[in-house]
Parts: C-alpha cells; sequence; structure tokens
C-alpha cells in the first residue's frame, strides 16, 4: 500500500500513501494501516504524532 509508484488507477501516479508516509515520518510521526479498520470504515489509517496514537 505504500510502495512509491504503484497503482491500481488507469491514470494512477502512485505516489500518495508514499509520500504522506515519507513526510509523516520526516516529521517524527508516522503512518500505518490498522490491524481491523473502525466499524463503519473500509480502511482505518493509524497516524502516530510524536508518540501519539490518533486513529482516523
Amino acid at each position: 500500500m505504500f510502495v512509491p509508484f504503484f497503482t491500481t488507477k488507469r491514470s494512477g501516479s502512485g505516489i500518495g500513501l508514499s509520500l504522506a508516509r515519507q513526510m509523516m515520518m520526516a516529521q517524527g510521526g508516522n503512518l500505518t494501516l490498522a490491524d481491523t479498520p473502525q466499524p463503519g470504515y473500509h480502511t482505518t489509517f493509524v497516524v502516530m504524532i510524536n508518540s501519539r496514537r490518533v486513529d482516523e
């Protein structure tokens, strides 16, 4: 999911999630995929900011 330049979209570039994760890591955080999505969502990302977990 975070592989740069990989996309399944016909006109996609594949840099969105990879770039977002790199930006988070450059600021001392992290962006990962949750083991299980939050109820009502297909996908849940975990955003770590200064050792604090924020589920979205």
